[in-house]
């Protein structure tokens, strides 16, 4: 080998570029032995680092020092949560925010008021609801519910409930059964109902429609019945019950017999002749028409005729008994016969109805309903007028004032009339007859006191007669809250002696005479009269609602032991 060679550097595989200096001993040349650049010199001790849990940060407390460990917090929850210091059996009261009222949610008062109270709020200031009927975990089904309050609330407006009233007492069943989030909605035919279980789930929607109306207060009073036990804490009525006397109520036969309702029309149109100033013979007169046009009204109803038609052929059989008196030259005023037979047409119950939607907001279903009463008054118009042009054209001479003129008014005979009259339209709405004699007592008090200031007083007779009405909407409401029942069979037969009859003969009879003016004028205060009584019915309700407080726990635990609950 020459010197070259040996001068020669040898291999990594060799040789480590790391040759211990002179005097160390090499380590053993092996694979394992070899060391990084790094390696920490012999004798350098370096603690071993500990596990992951030792470790700590450059900003750990020194030993020694103690601190207080943090408050606990409450567990987070979403926003729309109800706090846990929150009870809805507890609050007395709820404040929207933004410059709203304090709203009362007093327990002591009827259903239809806690109800009203909190459709009136928005769904997302609604205090949570407490289920008054108890089930098991999994409670009952939510389109059963649905249905359930659609069912109720069909029966209630074809019965000639509020819009507002069917609205309550649809929330009434939903809350009952622990569904909260519900939105009824009531128009003139169409009902609704949408739940929402929470703000990210699906809402559940059900409607149904109304196609037949029939005025059957027993039924209402029923359905009433079952919704007050429904909202009853101490009342537990499950979904199948309910289901069971809700097909009970529908079955129930009407309280009176065809007859009965034949002879209390003729009673209506008697009493009613003798409050505009007629005697025997024109009550006699006034009965045997209206009983005359009750029959064909109910021969055209069989046939499937619309309730225009039936309208327009029972207004001709009074009008033409009147003209047939007057052509015989018979001492009988023929306007008072006229006048009675139109009071058991007028569709005072939809009036009253349609007037107190537009108070309460429902404008929709206010003004299908008053579009209702036109066409109902426009038939009854088209009606009297044939008769009356015809009896004209045949000489009939009909004097408007004869049916006001003559002797002075008789207060006695006069009250008798409107306590018939308004026993009468009771039994025409199929009332129950433990509330006939209280409705005929409301309304003859009623016609005392428009007596009293027309007559008497000399006060207006549209002044007088809101008044009066506003006097039969306030007693109403308390016999209803008294019975924790609908205030309709208290109020609705009572205004039936303040209905403008005559005023409305006298427009038509003017129009017949060719005397339009006289005509409108008289039609434009049978309208006044009309919307005083509506007004002061729904004033008188309110009144009772907001001042009058009837209906504790107590009593509402008295009044179904009388019941029999």
């Amino acid at each position: 080998m020459t010197d070259a060679e040996d001068r020669k550097p040898q291999s990594d595989e060799a040789r480590s570029v790391f040759v211990p200096p002179s005097g160390v001993a090499a380590p053993a040349d092996s694979e394992s032995s070899t060391t990084s650049e790094f390696a920490v010199p012999d004798g350098l001790a370096v603690p071993k680092p500990g596990p992951e849990s030792e470790t700590t940060s450059e900003f750990a407390l020194p030993a020694g020092l103690d601190v207080a460990p943090p408050p606990q917090h409450e567990p987070e929850g979403s926003a729309f949560s109800t706090p846990r210091t929150y009870s809805a059996r507890q609050a007395a009261a709820f404040t929207p925010p933004a410059d709203v009222p304090l709203v009362r949610l007093t327990k002591d008062v009827p259903w239809q008021d806690r109800m009203r109270t909190m459709l009136r709020m928005p769904v997302t200031e609604r205090p949570a609801p407490e289920p008054v009927q108890r089930h098991d975990d999994s409670g009952p089904a939510v389109p059963r519910v649905l249905d359930l309050s659609l069912r109720i609330g069909e029966l209630l407006l074809a019965g000639g409930e509020g819009a507002e009233d069917v609205e309550a007492a649809m929330f009434a069943v939903c809350r009952s059964y622990g569904l909260d989030r519900c939105e009824p909605t009531v128009t003139f035919t169409l009902l609704s109902v949408s739940y929402q279980p929470s703000l990210v789930d699906d809402p559940v929607t059900a409607s149904r429609t109304v196609r037949r109306r029939s005025p059957d207060y027993t039924r209402l009073a029923a359905v009433y019945q079952l919704v007050d036990d429904l909202s009853d804490d101490e009342t537990q009525v499950t979904l199948e019950e309910a289901y069971r006397r809700l097909a009970e109520i529908r079955r129930n036969r009407h309280p009176y017999p065809g007859w009965a309702l034949t002879l209390a029309s003729g009673l209506l149109a008697g009493s009613a002749s003798v409050l505009v100033g007629g005697g025997l013979l024109v009550f006699v007169a006034a009965a045997v028409g209206a009983m005359l046009g009750d029959r064909l009204a109910w021969l055209c109803a069989g046939r499937g005729l619309p309730e225009f038609y039936q309208f327009t052929v029972a207004a001709t059989p009074p009008a033409a008994i009147g003209v047939a008196l007057t052509l015989a030259h018979a001492d009988v005023k023929a306007s008072a016969v006229i006048t009675g037979g139109l009071f058991a047409l007028l569709p005072g119950r939809a009036l009253v109805a349609g007037v107190q939607d537009g108070l309460t907001g429902f404008y929709i279903t206010a003004s299908a309903r008053l579009l209702e009463v036109l066409y109902f008054f426009v038939g009854i118009v088209i009606g009297v007028l044939t008769v009356l042009y015809f009896g004209v054209q045949l000489g009939a001479n009909l004097v408007p004032d004869a049916a006001l003129g003559g002797s002075d008014p008789q207060p006695l005979l006069q009250i008798a009339a409107s306590l018939g009259l308004s026993f009468a339209f009771a039994v025409l709405l199929q009332q129950e007859r433990s509330t006939v004699l209280m409705v005929t007592l409301n309304g003859g008090v009623a016609w005392v006191v428009y007596g009293a200031m027309n007559y008497t007083g000399g006060i207006s007779p549209v002044a007088s007669t809101a008044v009066a009405a506003g006097v039969v909407g306030l007693f109403g409401q308390l016999l209803a809250r008294y019975r924790f029942a609908s205030a309709l069979p208290y109020t609705t037969a009572a205004i039936g002696p303040l209905l403008p009859g005559s005023a409305t003969y006298f427009g038509l009879l003017g129009i017949a005479q060719n005397e339009v003016d006289s005509g409108l004028t008289s039609l434009t205060k049978a309208v006044a009269l009309a919307m005083a009584i509506a007004i002061g019915v729904n004033l008188g309700s309110e009144i009772s609602r907001l001042f009058l407080r009837i209906g504790s726990a107590e009593k509402r635990r008295a009044a179904k032991r009388t019941r029999g609950f």
